[in-house]
């Protein structure tokens, strides 16, 4: 037997034994602490990078598995109405010293998605995360999915959503990310870009229905451009933003208000801001 052999069977035994110390030690302490306090502590994560050495995706596990026990010990407790602290600070840590262990565990971005965004209010933290995983996890439409969302419902902040809504549809072929990506590009002010963006895509689509879809919306976009610059050609001349689009025809900046493709009606928002009664979406004037 060759000699490096020899000395690697010596050596990993005595790795396994002082792994499974440190696992057994972490499980009894984690015993003997109050309930809520079993998040309180971990080491930092160079230190953790160090010891773990080539086990980094596994102590990453590990730790995202003690953040999901605790997390549903709770939601147990929860329903038979016991009243529990959470540690949600703790749990955002717990979570940041998974993902860094092993940026490639999705559990962690699922998580952070599901609870830190609508049960914490911390939308920003997990687009930190999901935007980290995105480095990595370079070929996974969902990230850049979760943080379009996000930054759509939570922050409206359109046109960072339209972005990744658009890195969803480059990554995932999924034509619904396509209309979302131009239905929030219009929303943020760009509607131009937007239309400019879905002539592209219907061009380049081979499914008739898909460039349909695509060519129908576009329509739309360009009827709310032309409103767009009728307001601004208004408030150049008066110096204020008109009432209605009622007010543009009559000060002849418009022959008529045109119609929504999608059959709902324009509408002059309080800020300038154009929009429609549909949504741009058939369902929305279904609804």
């Amino acid at each position: 037997m060759p000699k490096t052999v020899r000395k690697l069977f010596l050596v990993l035994p005595m790795l396994l034994a002082g792994y499974l110390v440190v696992v057994f030690a972490l499980a009894d302490y984690m015993r003997s602490k109050p309930f809520v306090e079993k998040l309180g502590y971990i080491p930092s994560v160079n230190t953790m990078k160090a010891m773990s050495a080539d086990h980094r995706e596994t102590v990453g596990a590990l730790l995202m598995l003690k953040v999901l026990m605790y997390y549903g010990g709770l939601v147990d407790k929860a329903s038979n109405e016991l009243d529990m602290p959470v540690d949600y600070p703790a749990m955002s840590r717990t979570i940041d010293a998974s993902l860094k262990l092993d940026p490639y565990n999705m559990d962690g971005y699922y998580f952070a998605q599901a609870v830190l965004t609508w049960n914490v209010g911390q939308v920003a933290l997990a687009n930190t995360f999901l935007e980290r995983g995105m480095q990595y996890r370079d070929w996974d439409w969902q990230l850049p999915y979760f943080v379009g969302f996000n930054n759509a419902y939570f922050l409206k902040d359109y046109g960072r959503a339209a972005k990744y809504y658009r890195r969803a549809a480059e990554l995932s072929g999924n034509n619904m990310f396509i209309n979302l990506a131009g239905r929030y590009m219009q929303r943020s002010g760009s509607t131009e870009m937007a239309i400019v963006y879905l002539g592209n895509m219907a061009r380049n689509s081979r499914d008739q229905a898909v460039k349909k879809s695509l060519l129908i919306r576009q329509a739309a976009f360009i009827r709310v451009f032309a409103l767009e610059k009728a307001r601004d050609a208004f408030v150049k001349q008066r110096g204020k933003l008109p009432g209605s689009l009622e007010d543009l025809v009559r000060a002849g900046l418009l022959r008529g208000i045109p119609r929504d493709p999608y059959g709902g009606k324009f509408i002059l928002q309080s800020d300038g801001s154009i929009s429609s009664t549909s949504g741009f979406s058939f369902s929305g004037v279904k609804k």
